[in-house]
């Protein structure tokens, strides 16, 4: 399945959601209605792409408030709402993942989300991300290099 695609779906609909206070699903679904009225040069998102954003965007629109704490309690001297607007959503993204997916690995999700901010944040994105992804593992109980230090 081409997961990496979906998490990139995922993210730019958090990301306009975010922006606009929109709603989440509505970003997703009107970023697939761009795709297939050929405003991009982009291929249309297949099936199984779309099952995964799906599950993951709307994670993270049911159980936002439980993920912002997360991410507030992960992050040493940062406040959500003074993050990045993208490095805040890949971050969203990613403990959704974490939280509502346990087939999938926490490791992938975190490698996922640290490519995600190689390609669409600055350059201070990868670290910022990877290393607040792990203390969110630790607190999961997801692993983590923080784990033992629960």
């Amino acid at each position: 399945m081409a997961r990496r695609r979906a998490r990139e779906f995922a993210l730019k609909a958090l990301y306009q959601a975010d922006l606009s206070g929109g709603d989440h699903m509505g970003a997703l679904e009107g970023l697939w209605t761009g795709l297939l009225d050929a405003e991009t040069t982009e291929k249309p998102a297949e099936a199984d792409e779309m099952s995964f954003a799906k599950t993951i965007v709307g994670g993270v629109a049911e159980r936002g408030a439980e993920i912002d704490q997360l991410i507030e309690k992960a992050s040493k001297n940062w406040r959500l709402v003074r993050m990045p607007v993208v490095d805040r959503n890949i971050l969203r993204l990613a403990t959704g993942e974490m939280l509502l997916m346990t087939d999938v690995p926490a490791s992938v999700s975190i490698n996922e989300a640290v490519e995600l901010a190689k390609t669409f944040g600055d350059k201070e994105s990868r670290a910022f991300v990877n290393g607040i992804l792990d203390r969110i593992a630790s607190l999961l109980g997801r692993g983590g290099r923080h784990h033992s230090q629960k």
